[in-house]
């Protein structure tokens, strides 16, 4: 994956602004490449985002570290119990997931924060396949429209199947899927819905109360295992 060169206008936007950087970050050295999943490989708390941040994930190297939208989401899921701190800056800050696996619909920063179609499809089978190795997910966190539709269509292509009507997203809609897996529905941790206001620290926190509720565990039961894996 992180070798992954087939989409020419994202390859040609990650490498673009790791080498122009911004002021702030002028002394980093950006990853510039594309960004797997991490986290616990028998997680039962699969969390879907939309794409790395430019100067977030673009250069840390790791999913939501780096920027503010991973800040609201660290701090989340601290205090539900699957991250060992409520922070993610660098790679190397001793962040720890418990009970926890995160990653996108795709793996490039793109030009806009937005995707297009084919991208979204040339990236899919890498999310198909860490479906098919996350044999323990029970619960899957959708974080916007294009993240909640993109795990649908991945997992059609893992062969699974979806109930009828098909899921329809909307912050808080939460589906059983016909495998006994939960498909919970997010707004994204933006900039753009959080400092607006269309999602609050309540609103975001609610959903992974559902989550906890959904794999009927107590948060303390995961602190005590402690981190599986960072």
């Amino acid at each position: 994956m992180v070798a992954c060169r087939r989409c020419p206008r994202l390859v040609a936007h990650r490498e673009r602004v790791a080498q122009e950087k911004v002021r702030r970050y002028r002394d980093d050295e950006y990853w510039g490449k594309p960004i797997p999943g991490f986290g616990d490989p028998n997680a039962r708390l699969l969390i879907v985002g939309l794409a790395p941040a430019a100067h977030g994930g673009n250069r840390t190297g790791r999913m939501f570290t780096g920027d503010r939208s991973g800040d609201f989401l660290y701090r989340a899921l601290h205090r539900a119990g699957f991250a060992n701190q409520p922070w993610s800056r660098r790679r190397d800050d001793g962040l720890a997931l418990y009970d926890c696996y995160i990653t996108a619909a795709v793996r490039c920063a793109p030009p806009g924060n937005k995707p297009i179609p084919n991208e979204l499809a040339t990236c899919r089978p890498y999310l198909v396949e860490e479906i098919r190795l996350l044999r323990h997910v029970r619960v899957i966190v959708a974080l916007g429209r294009i993240a909640f539709d993109a795990f649908l269509k991945a997992w059609v292509d893992v062969g699974r199947p979806l109930p009828i009507p098909r899921p329809a997203f909307g912050h808080g809609a939460m589906v059983k899927l016909p495998e006994g897996v939960w498909l919970l529905a997010s707004y994204h941790p933006s900039q753009q819905n959080t400092q607006t206001g269309r999602l609050t620290p309540a609103m975001f926190q609610r959903i992974f109360d559902r989550a906890c509720r959904a794999l009927e565990t107590p948060t303390r039961n995961r602190r005590q295992e402690g981190p599986r894996q960072g």
